[in-house]
C-alpha cells in the first residue's frame, strides 16, 4: 500500500477504499491492536505473575544493595561491550536494524554555561547482551531490563554531558523486496543482494517509549523520515518478544502448563527398520501430538543403507542445526545421488537457506535453487532403492516442513508409503522442478501451479452434482487461509445447493459463512491454542467413498498461481478415517475455537464451557497419547524369537 501512495496510485481496490485511505484504517486499528496488548500485559499478566513471585522491577523499585551490584555489573559487561553513536550537527543516523532494540539519548553539555544546544545519540542495544538482566531471587524470579540498567548509567557513556532525556524506539523496514528473475539471474546473488537491500530499506513504522518529548519524538522521525501517522508510541516496553526468555527460564515449572510431549508413532516399532515398517503399510504421522522422529530416521537411515541409490527432497524451512540436512551431507558423502530443492525466497529465512546450500554443495549435494518465477512449497522427500525385486521408492509427503523444531510447535500431518503410483508421480515431480519438465501427467498427485485450483473446484462441483441427485454432500476442510476467489464461489454455490460445508481456517478468511440466500450452510471455526494450527486436510464425502487430501497449500492465489505445492491423495481407508475424525474434533473445538460470524467477526468460546468440554489439541494429544499406550501394551504381549543369522561374510 505504501508503495502504491508514493508511486501516486491512487485509485480504490475492490473494496472501494484508496491505499491512503486503506494505511489510515489499517493506523486506527493497530493502534487499538496495541492498547489492548499492553493492557494485557501491564494490568493483567504482569499483576499476575508477581502474586507467584516473578516481578519485572523498575529503577525506582531497587535497593541500594541492588543499585551498587548492577552498577558493577554495568561497568564490567555492558559498558565495553554497547557503542554510543552521535548523530544530528552534520552526523547522519546510523544503520539501524529493523526490529532491532535502540536508545535515543538527549545531551546537554555540563556544566550548561558552555553550551546551551542540545546533542543526541542513539545506543544500539540488539546486540550479544541478554534483555532480561536478573536480580537477587528472594524466594522467586526478579528481573529488571537492560534499556533500563542502561538508562540508569547513561551517564558513564558521555563523559562532561548530562543526559537529559533516554527514550527507547524500535523501527520496523520495508522487508517486501524479491530477486527480479527475468533475464539470466543468478538466484544465489540476487537472494545476497535482497538481504542487504532490506537491511537499508526505508522505514514504514517507529516505535518508541510513551512518554518521549515532542523534542524527541520529531527528531527521531525527521532523522528517519517517517510521517507522523507512522509513529506509535507503545505504553510499555518494545519488543515483548524478548519476553520469551523469562517464560522458558529454569525454575519457573509451577508457572507453566503442563507439558504435551510428543507420542511415539504407534505404527513405528523402534526396534525395526523404517523401509520394513513402510514397506508393510502406510504410515500417518499427526505432529506435534506425535514426534517427528520417523521422518529424522528415514533419511538417517538412507544415507547409511547401502541399497539406496538417491535421495531426493525439498527444503523450505529448516532448524538451525537440521539432523536432516546432516543426513544429505552423509549420504552425498557416502556416494549416493543426492538432490535437494533449497527455496532460497523463503521469506526471511533466505540467510539460513543460502548457508544450508552452500554447505549441501560442499557436501557433493546436487542442489536446486527452487523455480523461477515460483516458491517450491510443496513438501516432499523420495528415496530410491535397489531391492531383490527391483527398483522401490519410498517417500513422505508433508502439509508441513522439514524442521524437526517447528514440527513440536506446529499442527502438521504427513505419510510416509512405498505406493508405486505415487512413486511414479514423485519422480515426475523431481523432474519437472529440476530439470525443463512441463505439462507432467501425473497418476495420483495434483501440483500447483499448474492444476491444484481446478482439481479442488472439480471436486467442490462433485459434491453439488450429489446433493443434487439425492446423496449426501458435505466438504470439510482444514487450512491456514481461504482468500482465493474462484473458490470461495463455488463454496458460496454449494452451500446454495445444499451441501453442508465445515471449515478450521486458522488464520485470514474471505469467505463470510451464515449469510441467508448464501452460505447458510457453512460454518467457520478458528483454533489459536498452545501449538500453531498448520495442517492442510481437505474431505469430501463423495457419496460416501470419502476422498480426503493433505496438501502444503492453502487455498490463496499465493499457493495456487505462484507456488510449486501437491495435493496429496489417502487412500488407506483407515488412515481416511483417522483424518476425517480429527477433522470432526477441529470443527467441534468449543474451548479454543472462535465461530465466525456473517460480519467477519469471531464469537468467543461460549463462557463457562460444559464441564466435559475439550480443547481439540488436548483431545488430540490424549489420543495420541492412548495410542502409544495401546501398542507398547500389544508389543508386550506378542513374543517374538530371536532367530540364529547366518554368517554373512
Amino acid at each position: 500500500l505504501k508503495a502504491l501512495q508514493s508511486q501516486g496510485r491512487n485509485e480504490p481496490d475492490p473494496s472501494g477504499l484508496t491505499p491512503p485511505e486503506q494505511l489510515g484504517r489499517i493506523a486506527r486499528r493497530v493502534r487499538t491492536m496495541v492498547s489492548r496488548q499492553y493492557d494485557c500485559l501491564l494490568n493483567s499478566i504482569e499483576p499476575a505473575l508477581a502474586a507467584r513471585a516473578c516481578r519485572r522491577e523498575q529503577a525506582d523499585s531497587l535497593t541500594p544493595a541492588e543499585y551498587a551490584s548492577l552498577e558493577e555489573r554495568f561497568a564490567r559487561s555492558i559498558e565495553p561491550v554497547v557503542a554510543p553513536i552521535a548523530i544530528g550537527r552534520s552526523r547522519s543516523m546510523p544503520l539501524l536494524r529493523s526490529l532491532g532494540l535502540h536508545l535515543l539519548v538527549r545531551l546537554r553539555r555540563d556544566p550548561p554555561g558552555e553550551s546551551r544546544r542540545m546533542a543526541f545519540a542513539v545506543v544500539p542495544l540488539d546486540v550479544a547482551l541478554d534483555r532480561i538482566v536478573p536480580l537477587d531471587a528472594r524466594g522467586g524470579f526478579r528481573y529488571i531490563l537492560l534499556e533500563d540498567v542502561v538508562r540508569l548509567f547513561a551517564g558513564r557513556l558521555f563523559a562532561g554531558h548530562r543526559v537529559v532525556e533516554c527514550v527507547a524506539f524500535r523501527i520496523t523496514r520495508n522487508a517486501d523486496m524479491a530477486v527480479d528473475e527475468d533475464g539470466d539471474v543468478d538466484l544465489l546473488a540476487g537472494m545476497e543482494e535482497v538481504l542487504v537491500r532490506r537491511r537499508k530499506a526505508p522505514c514504514v513504522r517507529l516505535e518508541l517509549e510513551a512518554g518521549a518529548t515532542r523534542l524527541s519524538r520529531q527528531f527521531l522521525a525527521r532523522q528517519l523520515e517517517m510521517a507522523a501517522e507512522d509513529v506509535y508510541e507503545v505504553p510499555g516496553p518494545l519488543n515483548l518478544a524478548d519476553f520469551m526468555a523469562v517464560a522458558t527460564r529454569d525454575g519457573l515449572d509451577s508457572l507453566r502448563p503442563n507439558p504435551w510431549r510428543p507420542r511415539q508413532v504407534a505404527a513405528v516399532d523402534s526396534h525395526e527398520g523404517m523401509f520394513a515398517i513402510i514397506a508393510a503399510r502406510d504410515i500417518l504421522l499427526s505432529h506435534p501430538y506425535e514426534t517427528f522422529d520417523p521422518v529424522i530416521k528415514l533419511v538417517q537411515e538412507a544415507a547409511e543403507d547401502d541399497t539406496v541409490l538417491a535421495i531426493k527432497m525439498t527444503l523450505y524451512r529448516t532448524s538451525h542445526q537440521s539432523p536432516i540436512v546432516d543426513a544429505l551431507c552423509r549420504a552425498a558423502a557416502a556416494g549416493k545421488y543426492v538432490t535437494a530443492v533449497v527455496e532460497l525466497k523463503a521469506r526471511f529465512d533466505e540467510h539460513r537457506n543460502i548457508l544450508w546450500s552452500r554447505r549441501l554443495e560442499d557436501n557433493g549435494v546436487h542442489v536446486v535453487y527452487g523455480v523461477r518465477g515460483l516458491k517450491t512449497h510443496a513438501k516432499v522427500c523420495l528415496i530410491v532403492r535397489q531391492e531383490t525385486a527391483g527398483i522401490v521408492r519410498y517417500m513422505h509427503f508433508g502439509t508441513g516442513n522439514y524442521n524437526d523444531v517447528t514440527a513440536r510447535l506446529y499442527t502438521d500431518v504427513g505419510i510416509m508409503t512405498r505406493d508405486e503410483d505415487l512413486g511414479q508421480d514423485a519422480t515426475a515431480f523431481f523432474n519437472a522442478i529440476t530439470g525443463y519438465s512441463v505439462d507432467q501427467r501425473f497418476l495420483k498427485l495434483v501440483m500447483a501451479p499448474s492444476g491444484l485450483r481446478e482439481r479442488i473446484l472439480s471436486l467442490i462441483r462433485d459434491e453439488v452434482e450429489r446433493k443434487q441427485k439425492g446423496r449426501p454432500g458435505l466438504i470439510m476442510a482444514k487450512m491456514n487461509a481461504l482468500v482465493d476467489v474462484a473458490i470461495i464461489r463455488a463454496l458460496y454455490e454449494a452451500s446454495q445447493k445444499g451441501v453442508v460445508i465445515r471449515l478450521n481456517v486458522r488464520g485470514i478468511c474471505c469467505l463470510c459463512p451464515g449469510v441467508p440466500g448464501l452460505s447458510e450452510n457453512i460454518r467457520v471455526v478458528s483454533i489459536v491454542d498452545r501449538f500453531l494450527e498448520h495442517s492442510r486436510v481437505f474431505y469430501f464425502a463423495h457419496g460416501g467413498e470419502d476422498r480426503v487430501f493433505i496438501s502444503s497449500a492453502d487455498w490463496m492465489p499465493r499457493n495456487l498461481d505462484r507456488r510449486v505445492e501437491l495435493l496429496i491423495p489417502i487412500e488407506d481407508r483407515g488412515l481416511r478415517r483417522r483424518l476425517i475424525h480429527e477433522l470432526n474434533v477441529c470443527c467441534e473445538d468449543t474451548v479454543k475455537g472462535r465461530e465466525m460470524r456473517a460480519d467477519g467477526s469471531y464469537s468467543p468460546p461460549p463462557a463457562g464451557p460444559a464441564p466435559e468440554a475439550v480443547p481439540a489439541q488436548e483431545f488430540l494429544c490424549r489420543e495420541a497419547a492412548e495410542r502409544e499406550q495401546e501398542m507398547a501394551q500389544h508389543r508386550r504381549t506378542v513374543f517374538e524369537p530371536h532367530r540364529p543369522v547366518r554368517d554373512r561374510s
